[in-house]
């Protein structure tokens, strides 16, 4: 009996011993040079929202240019999105974010240095290009090489990171050049660039290229010297073994509708919630609403980051479908909110005041909530679910379907409101709640699972 208690008390310590050993310094190191761009990722999104007016009067734009202007981020994100998951399976993540880099520090000076319209288009659609690359192969390189028990907080760093940048995005667009914030947008796609040659590639992939060996290697960098990989390295090498890339065609046969009905489906709500339309021009719409707009994208800028700081806690705490839902009930009733503050607006014996508050209600809600869970859990879910073999065409197809709505989205946002802004977030309102009922019926958790674990519940 004795024996066999200490047996037990073993076998605890080396579990309490392999979860201790997860978080390296590497790892974390590694993680954030993986991120590090996506704080660029985060100056394209908020570039627009507070240089709107500055950018019209120095290239003297109509609002039907600028509004092209400003969907050019998501038609070049939906170009890179098509080929990023086959250039990281050829090629490796680390390869292609160094091509990500080429296409976002271009695309930054074009804009920083753009003398007409030409080449402020260029530039946003080069940097659309890079961001929509980083996109696919940010979360899913890190949830490669993350353990399970951190694997949701790791990837929600990339959101963290995309929210530092809008928020630098707001607060300067106050009161700096939207040339100057350009310039600054270059800055971590140099750490990038010059980091990644001290990060290893994904152990995931050099298995599947039969580099056993340098799997191996990469592996115990990643979780330390003392941890015990062999069992992780054996679940790698089974998964890849047993996979084989399928085409597109065969990834609508019957085995894989419902991870590729969570994946498109996310992806399609997340963006005709309005987030990118909101996300582009969020300035505009205080402007409309009758509050002042540099104070609105000044609190914006200070709000944003903790609310982000608390989704990535709460991923692993809570888990992914909870804070998904949580997530898009918010943005529901962030919209509802707008819809109310335009909808009163101008109606007699209503307060002058009402549509102001409230829009600026509306919005906190919609950007905080936003930055708590939507913004990044579709994109966290989708590296988990996806196995090997569908990963390639799967995260092709659902990314193209991300940033082709978002495309459409921020395109038509500006002639919405000009229709009816009232009615433009009731149907917002619409859709968030339909996340809601979504993510109840049909999205797993994949908390405290490895991505073996998942494919095999999966199947």
């Amino acid at each position: 009996m004795e024996g066999e208690n200490r047996s037990i008390e073993k076998g605890l310590l080396l579990i309490r011993k392999e979860e201790s050993a997860n978080t390296t310094p590497f790892l974390v190191f590694t993680t954030f040079i993986i991120v590090s761009a996506s704080f660029s990722f985060g100056v394209a999104l908020g570039h627009t929202a507070g240089t709107m007016a500055s950018i019209m009067e120095d290239l003297d734009l109509s609002i039907t240019q600028f509004s092209v202007f400003g969907s050019l981020l998501t038609f070049g994100g939906m170009i890179g999105a098509l080929f990023s998951a086959t250039i990281a399976d050829s090629f490796g993540c680390k390869m292609t974010l160094w091509i990500t880099e080429v296409f976002c520090i271009s695309g930054w000076l074009a804009i920083a240095l753009a003398k007409n319209i030409i080449w402020l288009d260029l530039g946003r659609f080069f940097v659309g290009i890079g961001v929509g690359l980083l996109s696919y192969v940010v979360p899913v390189y890190i949830a490669e090489i993350t353990p399970k028990t951190v694997r949701g907080t790791f990837t929600f760093s990339n959101q963290l990171l995309q929210n530092c940048g809008v928020a630098t995005a707001y607060y300067l667009g106050n009161f700096m050049s939207w040339r100057i914030i350009a310039l600054i947008g270059i800055l971590p796609c140099l750490i990038q660039l010059v980091g990644l040659f001290f990060v290893p590639e994904s152990p995931r992939w050099l298995a599947k290229e039969g580099r056993d060996e340098e799997c191996e290697v990469v592996l115990q960098k990643l979780r330390g010297d003392e941890a015990d990989i062999v069992k992780e390295t054996q679940e790698i090498l089974i998964s890849v073994e047993a996979s084989a890339n399928i085409s597109m065609r065969s990834l609508f046969k019957k085995k894989y509708t419902h991870q590729l009905t969570i994946g498109i489906g996310l992806m399609l709500l997340q963006q005709l919630s309005g987030s990118a339309g909101l996300g582009y021009y969020t300035g505009s719409v205080f402007d409309l609403a009758g509050f002042p707009s540099r104070i609105g994208m000044t609190v914006l800028s200070i709000v944003v980051v903790p609310k982000a700081i608390l989704g990535l806690i709460l991923v692993e705490r809570w888990g992914r479908r909870p804070l998904l839902m949580a997530s898009a009930f918010g943005l529901c009733l962030g919209c509802i909110s707008l819809a109310l503050a335009f909808g009163l607006k101008g109606v007699p014996g209503v307060n002058v005041n009402v549509t102001p508050t409230l829009a600026f209600i509306g919005i906190m809600t919609f950007v905080m909530m936003f930055a708590a869970g939507l913004g990044a859990l579709p994109w966290i879910i989708m590296s988990e679910i996806f196995p090997m073999d569908m990963k390639v065409v799967a995260g092709s197809l659902v990314s193209i379907t991300n940033w082709f709505t978002g495309w459409i989205v921020s395109y038509c946002f500006n002639f919405m409101l000009l229709w009816s802004p009232t009615g433009t977030f009731i149907i917002f309102a619409t859709i968030s709640g339909a996340t809601v009922v979504f993510a109840w019926c049909l999205v797993p958790e994949t908390r405290g699972l490895t991505l073996e674990e998942i494919q095999r519940r999966a199947n």
